[in-house]
């Protein structure tokens, strides 16, 4: 009995299905597969849904060629990230702007003052490498008067020369002391000169009135070209790690527009990479990276670019941190710290650790 009514249900069934396909309403056409979206040109991250205004705070430095090079390359308009620049006076006016939240990204210089501002109340957060001299090659680094070359062998031999430093209690005065100590030499052993201008240290050197300073880039270069000065070893010789600058950027920006500042972070890091391939490893477009930086930068001369030792910026964003403490206590026994800093709280690089987990390690 059973078997019966299985069959006649069976053949029931298909007599329906028949009749609803010969006549009356059409059968249902199966719906059509959407078309695909067309792959994200980043090739990596989907844009963001709205366009998006991230402002940073620069002006005009070298060591901001990852935003111009993401900028001029369509990097962060693939993330459909739209970018300003924007500049101060000076950080006392830069760095409330970034805690509000009305700058999203800067950089910023290691000094007393930088940290002094941060343990007094004004949050912002160090997120990745925006400036440390390449081994060997270092872009901010000691020079003495060309008449010395013969006499200065070894840094010991800074004894008792006039050394011009732009700041105290900052980065620079931090290598200074570094290469004191690397030479068995102490502040009482020299005449350490402030000179806040680099342009005149390279005059003060050509006009006698001071042996030796920590020039930069591409003061540097020129003067070895004049014949004013050379280059006396390498501030990586004695500083390997000294953290100059840092991608500095709002709580607001990390916590609450995490896409947004993971996206820009990518396309960041992007620009910095193809710095790297140019600068460093010989393998990039040279001209058109150089033509980013004579774009945006105050060395107009493509040709110098050639010549100079460029900012080392870690394509992996990575920062010297153990460094970056150092200065901090060197600060503090100089007495040029007021409060603490919480460096668990200053120091987040959670957002660049994703940029690359995505990217993938640069080589």
């Amino acid at each position: 009995m059973s078997k019966c009514f299985a069959l006649f249900m069976f053949f029931l069934l298909a007599v329906i299905a028949g009749c609803s396909n010969s006549g009356g309403a059409p059968a249902a056409e199966e719906p059509e597969q959407k078309e695909k979206q067309p792959a994200s040109k980043a090739g990596d991250l989907e844009p963001l849904e709205k366009k998006t205004k991230v402002v940073i705070a620069e002006d005009g430095a070298a060591s901001g060629a990852g935003f111009y090079i993401a900028k001029e390359k369509g990097y962060f308009a693939d993330y459909n990230i739209e970018v300003e620049f924007a500049t101060f006076a000076n950080s006392d006016d830069m760095l409330p702007a970034v805690a509000a939240g009305k700058v999203d990204v800067a950089g910023g210089v290691s000094t007393a003052a930088f940290f002094n501002s941060i343990a007094q109340g004004i949050d912002v957060r160090m997120i990745a490498d925006k400036g440390h001299n390449n081994p060997g090659k270092s872009y901010f680094s000691f020079v003495i008067a060309k008449d010395l070359e013969d006499e200065m062998k070894g840094y010991e031999d800074f004894k008792g020369k006039k050394i011009a430093v732009s700041t105290k209690n900052g980065v620079d005065d931090y290598i200074f002391e570094q290469m004191l100590a690397h030479g068995g030499l102490t502040r009482d052993d020299v005449e350490f000169v402030l000179m806040a201008d680099f342009g005149n240290m390279l005059a003060a050197i050509g006009n006698g009135s001071i042996d030796a300073a920590l020039q930069i880039e591409p003061l540097l270069t020129q003067g070895i070209s004049q014949n004013v000065h050379v280059k006396f070893g390498d501030a990586t010789d004695y500083a390997p790690e000294a953290q100059i600058a840092m991608v500095l950027s709002s709580p607001k920006f990390l916590e609450d527009e995490e896409e947004v500042a993971l996206r820009f972070m990518a396309a960041y890091l992007k620009g910095v990479r193809d710095y790297n391939d140019a600068f460093v490893k010989g393998k990039g477009d040279l001209d058109e990276i150089i033509d980013i930086m004579t774009k945006h930068t105050s060395l107009k001369d493509k040709e110098v670019w050639k010549k100079v030792n460029v900012t080392g910026l870690d394509p992996n964003g990575r920062m010297f941190i153990e460094d970056i403490k150092n200065q901090y206590n060197v600060y503090k026994q100089n007495g040029a710290i007021k409060g603490e800093l919480n460096f668990e709280d200053a120091i987040d690089t959670s957002i660049t650790e994703k940029a690359v987990e995505i990217l993938g390690e640069y080589e």
